[in-house]
């Protein structure tokens, strides 16, 4: 029996798996959890998932996923792997690396190396499972102060994790309006992530990498979490890998949540690889307090349907975000990229800087939408999308938008969609090049400008392995 709702069909198969997996949880994670576990179940039910009629869900076809019978994903598929493989299949960036196969973290395929004192870089399945309801009072007192007062109690005891915690998980549920019944099934189904805690004026000179591996005979669905807290003054480097073996069916719903506070600095890399055959829906949340910068810089590769969306709240004065992305998406595949910047205080910086190619038949799209408030003047935000298509059935979605309540800013947005150069491709055509690998050279030349923006070496030589493989380009 489904269950309709406002927005759309709720289908039988997550209440089933949200179910059976909520008796497994009950004795093994605090009450508090429990509780948003539910409520988040109800919120999915409430709500429904995302339909066309959602202005930013309108070109993302969801009936693909909702027709499928996935299950929780299982662990103890590590077996099947080295570390080696490992760094085959997702590069090997760090010493620092936390593997996670089909969302559970593998302690014998990651390393860590010597860590600064006050570091955290662990299982965030060992962590919710360890905390007590000790701190549940102290979580709600916390909860209303401000969070740069609530941050002064660093997570470096058991029970003063809970605090930020509780706080950050509950936002999925009240903050509907900023999160999908995807964010919510995230937290109803999540079990394990990565949890990293960088203290005050502490830098890092090595990057942490952390991977998320997909492999599973039948078709199976995993939530991995992850949360970043950034102390006053810290730097840090994180990059995500999401990668898969084989062509299995699966889903990866995946949220990523990174809190910077004032003056802290943090780079942070994805790519998402995944198999031919997945389903890839990602949310990437942030929170910036005063003086902090954040990078994100995202290519896309791998998927049938693949979902990158990108949140940044700047809530603190001199705040600085710079968002890049690049989308690569063929025939028999569908890469969608929503980004929302909301400015919040004054004197913030914001840009944004994506570039897609699309071909055969693939459709990608950028969504970018800058908010500024009533009270960030001064504001100055960025915004470029620009796109490729290399074929007549390509298809392309590009829709910047500026909301604008405040005086005395400056904004700017554009977009441009294009195809290759005839007079290029004519010129390294007469000088003995073949057809395809002409096109090959202006594509990689397109996109080159993107990569060149990564910082890690190693993590730009990777990625332009796959980019040039992508196009059978050799240089």
């Amino acid at each position: 029996m489904t269950h309709p709702t406002s927005s759309g069909m709720v289908t039988p198969l997550f209440i089933e798996t949200l179910s059976h997996l909520e008796r497994k949880l009950d004795s093994r994670y605090p009450p508090w959890l429990n509780t948003l576990r539910h409520a988040a179940f109800s919120s999915v039910l409430e709500e429904g998932f995302p339909t066309s009629k959602d202005e930013e869900w309108r070109y993302t076809r969801l009936s693909p996923i909702l027709s499928i019978p996935f299950q929780p994903s299982q662990s103890g598929m590590d077996h099947f792997f080295s570390c080696d493989a490992i760094t085959q299949l997702a590069g090997n960036f760090s010493s620092t690396r936390l593997v996670f196969v089909n969302g559970h973290f593998i302690p014998s395929l990651s390393s860590q190396g010597v860590l600064k004192s006050g570091v955290r870089i662990e299982s965030l399945g060992s962590i919710l499972s360890q905390t007590t309801t000790a701190a549940t009072d102290k979580a709600d007192a916390l909860s209303t102060r401000p969070l740069k007062a609530r941050w002064k109690e660093a997570p470096s005891e058991k029970e003063d994790v809970e605090s930020p915690l509780s706080r950050l998980l509950s936002e999925s549920i009240h903050h509907r309006e900023r999160h999908s019944a995807f964010t919510s099934l995230n937290l109803a189904l999540t079990e394990d992530g990565a949890f990293i805690y960088i203290p005050p004026d502490t830098t890092l000179e090595e990057p942490i990498h952390l991977v998320f591996l997909s492999d599973t005979g039948t078709p199976s669905v995993s939530n991995p979490r992850s949360v970043i807290l950034a102390g006053a003054n810290s730097q840090a480097t994180i990059i995500e890998v999401y990668t898969g073996i084989l062509d299995h069916l699966y889903f990866t719903n995946a949220v990523t949540d990174i809190l910077l506070e004032e003056g802290a600095k943090i780079e942070h890399y994805k790519v998402q690889n995944e198999t031919c055959k997945s389903f890839h829906v990602a949310l990437l949340n942030v929170r910036q307090e005063r003086e902090s910068q954040f990078s994100s810089h995202l290519t896309a590769i791998g998927g049938t349907m693949g979902r990158h969306e990108v949140r940044v709240a700047l809530t603190g004065e001199n705040a600085a975000t710079t968002l890049n992305g690049l989308y690569l998406p063929q025939s028999g595949q569908h890469s969608d990229n929503p980004v929302v910047v909301t400015h919040h205080a004054p004197r913030c910086r914001s840009k944004q800087f994506y570039k897609g190619v699309v071909d055969g038949e693939g459709r990608g799209g950028f969504y970018g939408r800058i908010i500024v408030r009533q009270d960030a003047i001064k504001t100055d935000a960025q915004q470029s999308n620009k796109v490729l298509l290399l074929s007549e059935s390509a298809q392309a979605d590009t829709r910047p938008r500026l909301e604008i309540l405040a005086d005395d800013v400056q904004c700017a947005h554009g977009a441009t969609v294009g195809q290759l150069d005839e007079e290029a491709l004519f010129y390294l055509r007469s000088r003995g090049i073949p057809l395809n690998n002409a096109r090959g050279i202006l594509t990689y030349a397109f996109v080159s400008e993107i990569l060149h923006l990564v910082r890690v070496q190693p993590l730009q030589s990777y990625l332009t392995e796959l980019v040039l493989s992508r196009f059978s380009v050799t240089v």
